[in-house]
C-alpha cells in the first residue's frame, strides 16, 4: 500500500472483524456482553459479526450459544502461514538439533512490534518444563528471544518500538531504559541473550538472533529450569547457539 492509502482511515467493518479475531486469539472464548464491553462495539453490531464469522468457520460457539471462540478456519490460516514461511522450513533442522542435544524446550520466536511471538517449538524431554504455546505473545524486553532481536537494533529504534513504561513480568524483569540499554549492549558484545527469570521465575533462557535478515526478525532460544543447571550448562548452550547462528548465516543464500 502506498503512503496515501496508509493515511486513510480503516474500513470500519473490516477493522472490527480483525479486532474481534485478535481479542479471541489473545483471551480465549468470551460472551457477547464481555466482548462488546472490551471492544467497544454495540451488541447488535457484534452479534451480526459473530453470526457471519460463525457461518464462515472463523468463530465457534459453545453448546449454549452464548460463548464464542476461534473456529477451525483460524487454525487453517495460521497453519498456512507457518507452512508457507521459507525461513521456518530452513530453521527446523536447527530446532531439532538443539532439542536432541539438550533435551530442553527450544523456541523459534518472531518480533512483532514490542512483542515476540512463538512460531515454532520443540518440547522438553523432562516433566519439569517451561509452559508455552505456538502463537503466544510476550513482551520482547522480558525474554531472551526478544532481547536478542532488540539488540540487533540501535537504542533509538528500540525506544520507538517498545511500549513504555515497560511491564514487569517477574521481580527480575528489566523495566528502566538505562537497565535495558546496558543489557542490550552486553548482548551485542556477547552475541547471545540471556533471560534469568525475567519472564518466568525458576526458568533461564538463552537465545541468538537468526542472521537471515538484517536486522534479524527471528531468534532461537533454549529454556531450562534453574534446578537442572550445571556449572557448564550455560556455556555449552551458548556455544551451540553461536555455532548454529554461524551455519545459518552461511545458509542465508538458500532463501528466495
Amino acid at each position: 500500500m502506498n503512503q496515501q492509502g496508509a493515511d486513510r482511515p480503516p474500513v470500519k467493518s473490516a477493522d472490527r472483524t480483525l479486532e474481534l479475531l485478535e481479542a479471541l486469539a489473545a483471551g480465549g472464548p468470551r460472551g457477547l456482553v464481555e466482548l462488546s464491553r472490551e471492544l467497544d462495539i454495540p451488541k447488535s453490531s457484534l452479534h451480526g459479526l459473530l453470526r457471519t464469522m460463525s457461518k464462515r468457520g472463523w468463530v465457534e460457539s459453545d453448546t449454549t450459544g452464548t460463548r464464542f471462540g476461534l473456529g477451525v478456519r483460524a487454525l487453517q490460516v495460521g497453519a498456512a502461514y507457518l507452512d508457507n514461511d521459507d525461513e521456518i522450513g530452513l530453521l527446523n533442522a536447527t530446532l531439532d538439533a538443539l532439542s536432541a542435544r539438550f533435551g530442553e524446550t527450544v523456541h523459534l520466536g518472531r518480533l512483532d512490534g514490542p512483542n515476540v511471538v512463538y512460531i515454532s517449538k520443540r518440547e522438553s524431554a523432562h516433566p519439569l518444563r517451561l509452559f508455552s504455546a505456538i502463537g503466544r505473545r510476550l513482551p520482547a524486553h522480558a525474554t531472551a528471544l526478544g532481547k536478542a532481536l532488540l539488540a540487533a537494533r540501535d537504542d533509538a529504534e528500540v525506544d520507538r518500538l517498545l511500549d513504555w513504561p515497560l511491564a514487569a513480568l517477574t521481580p527480575y524483569t528489566l523495566t528502566t531504559p538505562d537497565a535495558l540499554h546496558a543489557e542490550l549492549a552486553r548482548i551485542r558484545e556477547a552475541g547471545h541473550a540471556e533471560d534469568r527469570e525475567e519472564n518466568t521465575e525458576g526458568i533461564m533462557c538463552l537465545a541468538v538472533a537468526v542472521p537471515l535478515r538484517s536486522p534479524a526478525v527471528d531468534a532461537i532460544s533454549v529454556s531450562i529450569p534453574l534446578a537442572r543447571l550445571r556449572d557448564n550448562t550455560v556455556a555449552e548452550i551458548a556455544a551451540d547457539l553461536h555455532r548454529h547462528a554461524t551455519q545459518l548465516r552461511a545458509a542465508a543464500h538458500l532463501l528466495p
